[in-house]
């Protein structure tokens, strides 16, 4: 998976214009500014070079054993981090993936080849290989990236063994490349990385199957005592690609960066026996069983009839419990980042509307950011109150793991704290010890204002900006007006902010204010349900009321990062 330096051949570029602006893809013109763009995609990936990997004519595939037809089969579709290796030394996570199943009960069809990426996999007949074998029902895991950044093409000066025209135009648009591919002698339309991904994902719907994508593995990389998390941009890309084909996500990228960080720089070596990027039969194991851990806290009746077929090493592997929500981690993370903390009226479901066109308007404030500077990251989870959010366990551990000096986290919360599930209303010292219900589990419970006081305690020993705000208004009108919740949440959130002297703005007034101005019958769009949860329209006309009101604050902690 050697990614070197080249020098681009000449290319024809054909570009959508609906994605001529594209921040998330090359900017790909004629001339000279398109072998510039080229030559720069590529000589980012140049410091991770190591041995080539094989040709793709000496890498053929492996002898594929029949499937039984009666059974559901879990496919994996990827390049030699997934593939069968050379053993002990070697080895791809799909290899060991087979041994968390029950083959009495269930298909495990490892299809990943290595050398391959997103575009050759499909263009070497692979892919259709694998959908001729593909029936409804069946799951279809799928992860390439590690490849994709190779060249698209290779000069004629380059060494035939050293040869590869297997990469992809990087970012997730409709940009196309017609290369004659110097291996293959074939005229070729090249795409994004994201175009071969969504035609993964559509093919395996087309079959009835169901399509999850999965992060690229991480390599042996460190920087300051962590690991680097995946290979370029392709997390990323695949995070947002899964979120906008509304498929579940299973981010391997993070959950192995996090396993090998709490191993530390020296154990970890131990598994990365061949170089950097493939892992031996310990480390694919590993990655195995994080998949598995992935499946099993997906929340999805798709794959169910996989879990019921787990053998018992599969039953022992532990759900993760927060793979269902698909939640963003920081992009770039030499920048500061603004994290949400809140519930459903900020980030709802899986952040995809598939909650009944519900949205949250945390999901709509990034772009009035400037993204090369900070790094928005919504983590806030629906059904969650300003007690269960924190308790043990729970997200507001995971949030506070990824928070370092210089970042901000923005806090919101009211709508789940009431009734048994709630804190104690106000925001003194009162303390009350409860009894388990089936919302809630026994033990001490305290005021709204003292779970308020110990997230801006939590974010400042992190040597961070905390940032409270209160909560969205209802749609509730009383006599032509928007109801306010001065009295209990929003004040308190207030009171809280002023005690502890941290910036607040009142988004429970403000957009009450703005409901009011439009009046209730143009108010009726902008929710999704009777009175709680808004539409799509309604979480960017909150989003951007949040950033207004951010604006006018004497002293506002994130005006450096505003567009």
């Amino acid at each position: 998976m050697n990614l070197r330096p080249i020098v681009a051949p000449a290319v024809f570029v054909r570009r959508s214009a609906a994605r001529r602006n594209s921040p998330a893809t090359f900017r790909l013109t004629a001339g000279l500014q398109t072998l510039g763009t080229a030559i720069a995609f590529l000589l980012s990936f140049a410091a991770a070079a190591q041995t080539p990997a094989p040709d793709l004519k000496k890498n053929p595939a492996p002898t594929i054993a029949p499937l039984n037809p009666a059974l559901p089969t879990l496919f994996v579709a990827g390049d030699s981090t997934a593939a069968r290796g050379r053993g002990e030394r070697q080895q791809g996570w799909g290899v060991p993936l087979a041994d968390y199943f029950d083959p009495a009960k269930a298909n495990v069809a490892n299809r990943a080849r290595g050398g391959r990426s997103s575009r050759t996999f499909i263009t070497e007949g692979s892919w259709d290989k694998l959908l001729a074998e593909m029936k409804a029902g069946d799951v279809v895991l799928i992860q390439f990236g590690h490849n994709d950044g190779s060249p698209v093409n290779e000069e004629p000066s380059v060494p035939v063994s050293a040869r590869r025209a297997r990469g992809t135009i990087g970012g997730l648009g409709d940009e196309t490349r017609e290369v004659d591919n110097i291996i293959t002698k074939q005229h070729e339309v090249v795409h994004t990385y994201g175009w071969y991904m969504r035609k993964y994902i559509a093919d395996t719907k087309a079959k009835g199957a169901f399509p999850i994508v999965v992060s690229c593995t991480v390599r042996n990389i460190w920087k300051d005592g962590r690991i680097e998390r995946g290979p370029g941009k392709y997390r990323e890309w695949s995070f947002d690609l899964a979120k906008a084909a509304a498929v579940p996500f299973i981010d391997l990228s993070t959950a192995m960066a996090d396993k090998f960080d709490a191993l530390g720089e020296e154990k970890t070596k131990a598994v990365y026996q061949q170089d950097h990027t493939h892992f031996d039969a310990v480390g694919a194991d590993l990655h195995a069983a994080a998949v598995v851990a992935g499946l099993k806290g997906l929340r999805t009746k798709n794959v169910d009839p996989l879990l019921t077929a787990l053998s018992a090493k599969g039953t022992a592997v532990a759900a993760d419990k927060f793979t269902w929500l698909r939640l963003p981690v920081p992009r770039d993370r030499s920048l500061p980042s603004l994290f949400l903390a809140g519930d459903s009226t900020v980030r709802q479901g899986r952040g995809d509307g598939a909650e009944g066109g519900q949205w949250g308007w945390g999901d709509y404030i990034s772009p009035f950011f400037d993204t090369d500077k900070i790094n928005v990251v919504n983590r806030a989870v629906g059904g969650t109150g300003v007690r269960s959010f924190i308790a043990p366990g729970s997200h507001w551990e995971n949030l506070l793991a990824l928070v370092k000096p210089g970042d901000f986290v923005m806090i919101q919360f009211g709508h789940n704290d009431n009734g048994a599930r709630g804190p104690l209303k106000g925001i003194g010292d009162e303390v009350e010890e409860r009894a388990a219900t089936k919302d809630s589990p026994a033990g001490t419970v305290r005021t709204w204002g003292w779970y308020m006081r110990r997230y801006i305690a939590d974010v400042r020993a992190k040597g961070a900006t905390p940032i409270v705000c209160s909560l969205i208004p209802r749609k509730r009108w009383e006599n032509g007006k928007v109801v306010r919740d001065a009295a209990t949440h929003a004040g308190w959130a207030a009171q809280v902010a002023a005690a502890e002297k941290v910036a607040f703005f009142d988004l429970n007034e403000n957009i009450a204010r703005r409901y009011e101005e439009l009046g209730a019958e143009k108010v009726n769009a902008f929710f999704a349900d009777e009175r709680v949860h808004t539409s799509l329209a309604g979480a960017k006309l909150n989003a951007e009321i949040v950033v207004t009101t951010l604006r006018t604050l004497p002293t506002d902690p994130l005006a450096a990062y505003l567009r």
